[in-house]
């Protein structure tokens, strides 16, 4: 991950940074239905922002917005959004029926 987020840097004018946004899916989770418990995603997004803060500065570090993706559903979306890490959803698969979706985007407007 370090060195796929390293990569991004050569590409990033530093004064769009903050605008960032990044979609973090664990490349096991692809396809599968398995998800990372929240604490593990919250983990790889907190480090995600670590790099950018390294790179870029505290400031930027706070702007950027990181979504986790990896088999996000109904039952899991509200533990994910409540981690401090975790900015919003990438949805895959669940994003193909408009009731599991809707379910989805009526839990996290909550939080």
């Amino acid at each position: 991950i370090e060195q796929e987020v390293k990569a991004l840097f050569l590409e990033i004018d530093s004064t769009l940074a903050g605008r960032i946004i990044i979609a973090y899916e664990p490349i096991w989770a692809i396809g599968t239905g398995k998800s990372a418990n929240s604490q593990e995603a919250n983990l790889i997004n907190k480090f995600i922002r670590e790099l950018f803060s390294s790179e870029y500065g505290n400031k930027v570090a706070e702007q950027i917005r990181i979504l986790y993706g990896g088999s996000v559903n109904p039952k899991n979306i509200e533990e994910l959004m409540n981690e401090s890490d975790i900015d919003g959803a990438l949805v895959g698969g669940a994003s193909l029926y408009a009731l599991t979706f809707s379910q989805i985007v009526k839990a996290a407007e909550i939080l």
